[in-house]
């Protein structure tokens, strides 16, 4: 199996989800949601096929991009929405 290493599987990169700007929780929201994926299918191989199948479908696209925009609603009210 050519499987991600195990210390990169974090599920809160960094061990927080304090940023200093609505920019970086956007950039944490992005590679949580990666870390969720590799750490729910962490075999690359596996990965890289089904990567294949949602690459072009743009349901799937949006769907992607709706876990990214629930992470990143967590970020902000964490940050109590940089104010």
């Amino acid at each position: 199996m050519n499987r991600i290493p195990d210390e990169e599987l974090t599920l809160i990169p960094g061990g927080t989800l304090l940023t200093a700007t609505p920019e970086e929780g956007r950039a944490l929201a992005l590679a949580i949601a990666r870390h969720t994926v590799h750490n729910i299918q962490p075999d690359l191989d596996i990965l890289t096929t089904g990567r294949v199948k949602y690459s072009d479908d743009p349901a799937e696209l949006m769907a992607a991009a709706q876990v990214v925009s629930i992470e990143f609603q967590t970020i902000a009210s964490a940050n109590n929405y940089w104010r």
